[in-house]
């Protein structure tokens, strides 16, 4: 979709959005001991060797980096289920399956530095482009249907990368037709008047009468 890169053209950048993402909740498999992190955001912890835990995605990459601990993989993340997922979004052209609203933040972060720990990456990988590629193609369809009597768009199910892509090409397209029509009303006001005016400077009429 044009626009995808271009930061003018949302309102975050990628890299803003997919570090929002980074709150979202993950589970990990530590190899080590260590005492519970009391953060800010939360207390995580206590990790032990084999024993699962959730923790923010950003603490899971970092734990991940530095060798101590594997990342589960989400279970929205699995061939099978984005197999169903992909169908469902040929089969409704005109809705969208519901998956985390970061899901293509998430996808990248562990494939970015987990992807050793993702069964059939590669397949996996393609399922989520082609999911993707779907649903910003449905996009660009229904932008297509947008027409001056449009007043509001509600686009179910996007995620937060589709949302930031797609909102200021709706705004715009809103505000180009908004301000279209509003140019057609004053002309039309303007050509009413001026025929007012036309039938007023005819001065009085004559009654007829017969004779």
């Amino acid at each position: 979709m044009a626009g995808q890169s271009d930061p003018h053209l949302s309102i975050f950048s990628p890299s803003e959005v997919e570090f929002v993402a980074e709150d979202e909740i993950v589970e990990i498999v530590p190899n080590i001991r260590m005492d519970a992190l009391n953060m800010i955001c939360g207390d995580f912890g206590p990790f032990f060797p084999q024993i699962p835990t959730k923790v923010p995605l950003w603490l899971a990459v970092a734990l991940k980096k530095r060798s101590k601990c594997t990342i589960r993989t989400p279970d929205w993340m699995t061939v099978d289920r984005l197999t169903q997922v992909l169908e469902a979004e040929r089969e409704s052209p005109r809705e969208f399956q519901p998956l985390p609203f970061h899901y293509i933040e998430i996808s990248k972060l562990l494939f970015d530095h987990a992807r050793d720990d993702i069964s059939d990456a590669y397949l996996v990988r393609s399922l989520i482009e082609d999911i993707r590629d779907v649903r910003f193609h449905k996009v660009e369809t229904g932008l297509e249907t947008i027409s001056g009597r449009t007043h509001a768009v509600k686009l179910k199910n996007l995620s937060a990368m589709e949302v930031n892509i797609v909102r200021p090409f709706m705004v715009r397209t809103l505000q180009a037709f908004y301000k279209h029509d509003s140019a057609q009303m004053i002309q039309q006001a303007d050509n009413i008047g001026s025929r007012a005016t036309l039938v007023t400077d005819r001065g009085p009429r004559r009654d007829l009468r017969r004779r």
